[in-house]
């Protein structure tokens, strides 16, 4: 048989070194399916119970190894569903190609069935988005989505008409005009600040008496670094969420998360500091960073696009973090006066005996945020924890204590609900050999967990440490929105739209063969960790949780407090467990 363009395309992409694709089939990509049947030895095709989770899949890829992420769809119906995995790698700025399908090239244009204007609905999705016409367009096509998706962090997309698929390959274009040839290889950029802007960047940070350090997903991978300029400057360090995993909790100087989900140390020190070092963040909320112009600031970043937007910065160091970090360590002065950093580590110390008092809190049946305290201490080496998007969320980043060497992420900002499980996954196919827990909420579990523990089921034997965690908190409210509806507009809760169908998710588990394990009282939280971590296996562990734990942000503003007791008034149905769990988080906190 003669190699077609399917054959092609599976033939670039192995020399572009993917092993691992994610997709889910289709009669718009029969032609590179069938390939992709020829090609077996050579690809490792994991198939997905719906295309938007081979999207997150692709995007965990990426999040996990540094490679470039793929997923494939048919066309039209599809495609779209593609979308809003591959904004969540957008936003979160991870490489990722997107294979298509199309309707035959001559039907295009005549309102064919599942004919979609496909560039229309990728363009604002992706930095690339190209339709191949020839055979002899294939080559370049696929060889610019990588480079690009690569260089540039970035989504791409290459569209193969269903009928182009089978025609005969043309891995050289002929030698005439309007024929371009292309390489493989990346042509990653590597820019870096100059000796001036350096120094101009160190004058800031010395001339500075309260210095802190913001980092994010760009300064994963220069933890020492970023250490090394915290001891030196005698700063305190908070995290962004996806830069949650970059520093270990356990250091007396990391103040934790920031933000909605952040905690007080770091609200403080962003509070009172008069210098700021950003690294590797575009951290959206400038309402807990420094007033405007109360502090100078210096910021990194491998992109210039991501500089001087949330705050103003005097001096812009574009590059690598850990690189830039390197060549700017020699050039600050160590400091001697420790007054500010022993103020940021006693802040520190009391903010976590807090969170362990507001933990111990009883609640109806369980206080979430013990079953993460609980967790910390469970949690094997190396394990790799993603996260999904709800109110879990807010104990993830406050109570987990992330460990040297272990990995973490979530869907930063787009913040989509249902990115836990599929990111798990991908995780575990591409670190098999390493514990991987999933912490998903009730709400995502029924969005799409549910439904890809089926592709747990379909591969989890394969994996050389079989034991993958799911974690559900269960507590019958999509509990999130349910709090910044009462803390923002000032509502109660809806119930209609926000209570969850109860479900029964460790039996559920046990009847795809995993072990489930159902948690109702607290004494029973540790020894229940343990032994989903020791199971030789999948496991679906469900925590029965009490909605009525507030999700306090680290800094409550008198119109959020305004908004929440005007919730109350209006009668919100779960006022009374409301009243009394809030009033024990906040005698809880008054240690911290």
């Amino acid at each position: 048989m003669s190699k077609t363009v399917g054959d092609f395309l599976l033939e670039r992409l192995s020399e572009w070194n993917v092993r691992r694709i994610y997709g889910y089939p289709g009669d718009g990509i029969n032609g590179i399916m069938g390939a992709m049947g020829r090609a077996a030895d050579r690809f490792d095709y994991i198939r997905v119970r719906h295309e938007e989770m081979a999207a997150f899949m692709a995007g965990g890829h990426a999040k996990f190894t540094g490679e470039v992420g793929v997923c494939l769809a048919t066309s039209g119906p599809g495609a779209i569903h593609l979308l809003n995995g591959l904004y969540d790698a957008r936003m979160d700025h991870v490489p990722v190609v997107a294979i298509v399908g199309q309707q035959a090239r001559s039907a295009l244009g005549s309102d064919y069935q599942q004919e979609v204007d496909l560039h229309v609905l990728f363009k604002d999705v992706c930095s690339y988005v190209e339709t191949v016409v020839s055979p002899a367009q294939l080559r370049h096509v696929v060889d610019r989505a990588f480079r690009i998706a690569k260089a540039e962090r970035a989504v791409t997309c290459i569209i193969v008409p269903n009928d182009l698929q089978e025609m005969p390959a043309v891995p050289s274009p002929p030698r005439a005009h309007g024929n371009v040839y292309s390489g493989v290889g990346d042509a990653s950029p590597h820019p870096f600040p100059s000796d001036d802007e350096l120094r101009r960047a160190a004058d800031v940070l010395n001339a500075g008496s309260r210095p802190a350090i913001l980092i994010g997903a760009g300064a994963l991978g220069a933890g020492k670094e970023v250490i090394a300029v915290a001891e030196k400057l005698q700063a305190g360090v908070a995290k962004a969420l996806l830069g949650k995993a970059a520093l270990a909790d356990d250091l007396p100087f990391v103040t934790g998360s920031i933000g909605l989900l952040g905690t007080k140390p770091s609200w403080e020190m962003m509070d009172h500091c008069d210098t700021l070092l950003m690294i590797g963040t575009t951290f959206p909320y400038s309402e807990f960073l420094p007033e405007d112009g109360k502090a100078r600031a210096v910021q990194i970043d491998i992109s210039p696009r991501n500089v001087s937007m949330r705050y103003p910065t005097e001096v812009n160091l574009i590059g690598d973090s850990a690189a830039v970090l390197r060549k700017l360590l020699p050039l600050l002065k160590q400091r001697t006066d420790t007054e500010w950093r022993e103020r940021i580590e006693v802040n520190v110390r009391k903010w976590w005996r807090a969170l362990e008092l507001k933990a111990m809190q009883p609640a109806s049946p369980i206080n979430p945020q013990r079953v993460f305290w609980e967790l910390s201490s469970a949690l094997p080496d190396r394990t790799i924890v993603t996260g999904d998007s709800g109110s879990h969320t807010n104990w993830f980043a406050r109570d987990m204590k992330l460990r040297e060497g272990m990995m973490a992420s979530v869907s930063g900002k787009l913040a989509t609900m249902g990115s836990g499980v599929p990111y798990a996954i991908a995780a575990k196919m591409a670190h098999p050999d390493r514990h991987v827990l999933a912490v998903v909420g009730d709400g995502a579990m029924q969005m799409n967990g549910n439904a890809e523990l089926v592709t747990v089921k379909q591969y989890w034997k394969r994996w050389s440490n079989p034991n993958f965690v799911v974690m559900v908190l269960v507590n019958n409210d999509l509990n999130q929105v349910t709090w910044e509806q009462r803390a923002l507009a000032g509502d109660p809760k809806f119930a209609a739209a926000q209570d969850v169908e109860p479900f029964p998710y460790a039996r559920y588990g046990e009847m795809l063969g995993f072990k489930g394990i159902r948690v109702e009282r607290p004494e029973d939280i540790l020894d229940a960790w343990r032994e989903a971590f020791n199971t030789p296996g999948p496991v679906v562990i469900e925590f029965v949780t009490d909605p009525d734990v507030p999700p306090l942000p680290p800094h409550i503003t008198f119109a959020q407090a305004k908004a929440f007791m005007s919730a109350l008034a209006k009668r919100d149905p779960d006022a009374p467990g409301m009243i009394r769990q809030a009033l024990r988080e906040i005698w809880a906190g008054l240690g911290a």
